[in-house]
């Protein structure tokens, strides 16, 4: 395999991880649980996580007021693509 796969297996894995947090983000504030810090939840959209938890946000309405979360997370998804591109261009 080369690169290009690789770098979209990392993605689609790093969104399902995204989507379980953001999922499970929900549901702990709904039930007054321990939350997944936001620093974290940044960190997972920046590693690749990025399109399953705007995605999910957006589905689920979790934390779509708060500004940093529906400004980065298009950011991140538009230099995952961005790298996807260059990764087949190689």
């Amino acid at each position: 395999m080369d690169i290009s796969a690789y770098l979209l297996i990392w993605l689609g894995v790093m969104s399902f991880i995204g989507f379980v947090m953001t999922m499970y983000d929900k549901l702990a504030a709904q039930a007054g649980k321990r939350r997944i810090p936001e620093n974290v939840l940044m960190i997972e959209g920046l590693l690749g996580g990025a399109t399953g938890m705007y995605v999910t946000m957006q589905l689920i309405r979790h934390k779509t007021k708060h500004k940093k979360f529906m400004i980065a997370l298009p950011i991140f998804i538009v230099v995952h693509i961005g790298a996807v591109v260059l990764s087949f261009a190689a």
